[in-house]
């Protein structure tokens, strides 16, 4: 008999259903005459009832059923007596798939923390909050795509390894075949011509410069991939390998990319809510009440749009002491980015045209020589969600902005020929996946939404 998935025994089945479920244990209830079994097989937050009687012919089984165990079991769909399910399965026939030591399985019926199950990733997506993050992980990927490819984005696979800094500030783990534990001892020393690649390399910080080559072909295109950084930066929100989104635009002005943006966000978060109510409900009421509410406000929101200069002003002129000062010139930080969406304006923020000093060389530079046309979309309880800018299309500006950053222009001859072939103006953002589901399930720390975290220190699984 062919698998019956419990997400869908639940929604749509029907009484006298003979069916089929394969899954995991969470708990054995024995009574006088029958035990009740549940099991779940992670299509869906909730647990499926088996009663099993003790006339079956494998009730032997039943006994020793425990939790994490796996088994398949046949039987009939039936309405349920008990509160706060719609269906249970009288069982037919038990069969043991693979047993766990109950002596040595970790994950009991108590709630664990989340730094207990950070130890254990083989296993936590078993639990719960783990098993809903991976339904919304996948549905929020799955809504990027399909808003992408909706509007006629192609996806375009970037280079996992690259020469290029797209980010011009270093922090990039290097790739090399040389013998680093003989260069080490001092045996021999490191000739790059005689590496791989014949030339230093690192795994990708940012997709965006490829991308823009397709971009300048295409019109439409769209990365989303795994990036990396050697960030020696041990907290909650960061990852030294994460996936980033970065749709890419030709003939698009910031304004245009605003456009976008706005429209991006408030499709995915829509879509997420839409399509996972269950693990969504779950993560408002034990990760944070007003989960929910703030996707939905945001999904309702006409975003403001601020410059930076006009940012910087409504900040120095609320009258609050910020941790880190107020002034022109420097970056907003997170606490400025959550009074502007919380307190100042109460909705979504883009904020546009931040000084030229703060942003990366290929920002397109504004005519006051001061400010670049790039862009920030904040949203409650986080700040930044999307960075974006316009492309400086301009070869000579671009010239000399490659070389104030100190960059070495030879490194990038294929991405200034973009600007002597043909040039357009186009602009494109970047999202962090992990970041956004981070704020989608209003999870405290970016460890509990990545399958298997690489940290400064760990790189375990």
């Amino acid at each position: 008999m062919k698998r019956s998935k419990i997400r869908d025994l639940l929604a749509t089945g029907t009484p006298g259903d003979e069916v089929c479920v394969q899954g995991w244990v969470k708990t054995r209830r024995d009574s006088k005459n029958l035990s009740f079994i549940q099991v779940n097989d992670g299509s869906t937050l909730s647990d499926l009832q088996v009663v099993a009687e003790d006339t079956l012919d494998s009730y032997g089984i039943v006994s020793l059923l425990t939790t994490g165990c796996s088994v398949s079991i046949t039987g009939s769909l039936v309405e349920s007596p008990g509160k706060g399910q719609r269906y249970e399965v009288q069982a037919q026939s038990v069969e043991l798939l693979g047993d766990a030591d109950s002596e040595t399985y970790p994950l009991q019926k108590k709630r664990h923390t989340l730094e207990f199950l950070r130890d254990i990733g083989h296993l936590r997506p078993r639990t719960n909050t783990l098993g809903a993050i991976a339904r919304v992980r996948s549905t929020l990927a799955y809504a990027i795509h399909r808003f992408f490819q909706d509007k006629g984005f192609l996806y375009v696979q970037t280079p996992i390894i690259t020469a290029s800094d797209a980010e011009g500030a270093g922090s990039m783990f290097r790739v090399t075949t040389l013998p680093l534990d003989e260069l080490a001892a001092g045996k021999g020393s490191a000739d790059l011509e005689e590496d791989f690649f014949g030339r230093a390399v690192n795994l990708t910080v940012s997709g965006q410069l490829e991308a823009e080559i397709y971009a300048l072909a295409l019109s439409d295109v769209y990365t989303f991939g795994p990036t990396f950084r050697a960030e020696n930066s041990n907290t909650s929100r960061h990852l030294a390998e994460f996936w980033m989104v970065e749709p890419e635009v030709a003939f698009c002005d910031l304004d245009g990319l605003a456009e976008l943006s706005e429209e991006f966000l408030k499709y995915i978060f829509g879509y997420v809510m839409e399509n996972c109510p269950e693990d969504m409900a779950f993560f408002d009421r034990f990760y944070g009440e007003g989960t929910i509410s703030t996707l939905q406000g945001i999904v309702d929101s006409r975003f403001e749009r601020l410059t930076y200069t006009e940012a910087i002003d409504l900040l120095q002129k609320s009258g609050r002491s910020f941790e880190f000062p107020v002034e022109w010139g420097s970056d907003l930080q997170s606490e400025h980015e959550r009074h502007l969406t919380e307190v100042e304006l109460g909705r979504p923020v883009i904020v546009t045209d931040y000084p030229a000093g703060i942003k990366a060389f290929y920002m397109r530079l504004n005519d006051d020589e001061r400010t670049v046309a790039a862009m920030d979309v904040l949203v409650p309880r986080i700040g930044e969600i999307i960075g974006g800018s316009q492309r400086e299309e301009r070869l000579d500006v671009l010239q000399r902005r490659i070389g104030e950053s100190g960059m070495d222009p030879h490194r990038y001859w294929w991405y200034l020929d973009l600007r002597r072939y043909g040039t357009v103006p186009h602009a494109g953002f970047g999202l962090g996946f992990e970041r956004t589901l981070q704020f989608v399930t209003n999870m405290q720390n970016i460890r509990d939404v990545v399958a298997f975290p690489r940290t400064p220190g760990s790189a375990e699984f």
